[in-house]
């Protein structure tokens, strides 16, 4: 198969896929009556995230993890600075109290503990096991705060017959393992005939084509006047990617990665996060999202010069 059939047919699946899972993942979550922020922070972020963990797992065992680090560091570029740029382009977006105490510093965190763990050149399966455990901590935490807050809460963009949401949550990770071996293949065919390294593909191509469930579900969230479940799913998904898909992908395989090569996005990522930090009332502004766009073409641009220059 062509790589850029393979490539296109994988971005195709993962955003049928993704679409498919979360709302037949959020419609279960509905169904247990938990919170629209924990879902979005949790259920909805995991979901989302399923094409990263596919094209980690796949790229993992195929020796090229290089792949896994550029998607799942390029993709929380993508998420913070493109997706939810364009969300508050749309409108302000006001952040619920509980997700910025929990979530944002974690998602600081990741970049500068991700770029400290890099400084040998390598993530091995000990600093991918130090990642899981973070990851560890956080969702217990996440966990605890999802029983305490557990009441009767609004539907949020997910199926109400049992049935569906099951075909939903079937057929959707069915997609999105298939999106994530079709993209991985596409992508290293692509990095081999360009000559370009293969975490500068992961980061671009592979990143945004994985980041469109994010894409649609915040987009949807938003223009139904869920910010909540949008602003959790992003922050969610940066920290599954972050600490959990690339800990999976160090402990199969560990990532040899010179810093130089990661610094850029690492930087981003970090910039991304704090232009995200609301006020004390909690509203994040709408010029907030120009600047995150902007921040986002800063990042593209800068990939390419870093790719040219290699």
């Amino acid at each position: 198969m062509n790589e850029y059939v393979a490539l296109a047919i994988g971005i195709i699946c993962a955003g049928i896929g993704g679409e498919l899972f979360v709302r037949g993942a959020v419609g279960l979550a509905s169904l247990a009556r938990i919170s629209p922020g924990i879902i979005g922070a949790t259920v909805a972020a995991f979901a989302t995230s399923s094409p990263e963990l596919s094209v980690s797992i796949s790229s993992a065992l195929a020796e090229k993890p290089q792949i896994v680090l550029g998607d799942a560091l390029g993709s929380n570029v993508v998420n913070v600075a493109l997706i939810l740029g364009l969300a508050l382009v749309i409108s302000g977006i006001q952040s619920p109290r509980d997700s910025v105490k929990r979530d944002l510093p974690v998602a600081l965190l990741i970049p500068i503990v991700t770029g400290v763990l890099l400084l040998d050149g390598v993530l091995s399966r000990i600093d991918g096991a130090l990642m899981l455990g973070m990851f560890i901590a956080w969702l217990i935490a996440a966990i605890i705060e999802a029983r305490m807050q557990r009441s009767a809460s609004s539907e949020v963009l997910g199926e109400h017959s049992k049935r569906l949401i099951i075909a939903s949550c079937v057929a959707g990770l069915l997609l999105l393992i298939s999106a994530g071996n079709l993209i991985v293949l596409g992508a290293k065919e692509i990095a081999i005939s360009f000559g370009i390294s293969e975490f500068i593909v992961g980061a671009t191509i592979v990143a945004i084509g994985t980041s469109v469930p994010e894409l649609a579900t915040t987009i949807i969230a938003k223009l139904r006047g869920h910010d909540e479940v949008g602003l959790g799913t992003i922050l969610g998904s940066n920290i599954f990617n972050g600490i959990f898909i690339i800990a999976i992908a160090a402990l199969i395989h560990p990532i040899v990665v010179p810093l130089r090569d990661v610094v850029a996005t690492l930087v981003f990522g970090i910039l991304a996060v704090v232009f995200v930090f609301p006020p004390r009332n909690g509203f994040i502004e709408r010029r907030r999202g120009v600047l995150l766009v902007a921040l986002y073409i800063g990042y593209l641009v800068t990939t390419v010069l870093q790719s040219g220059a290699a």
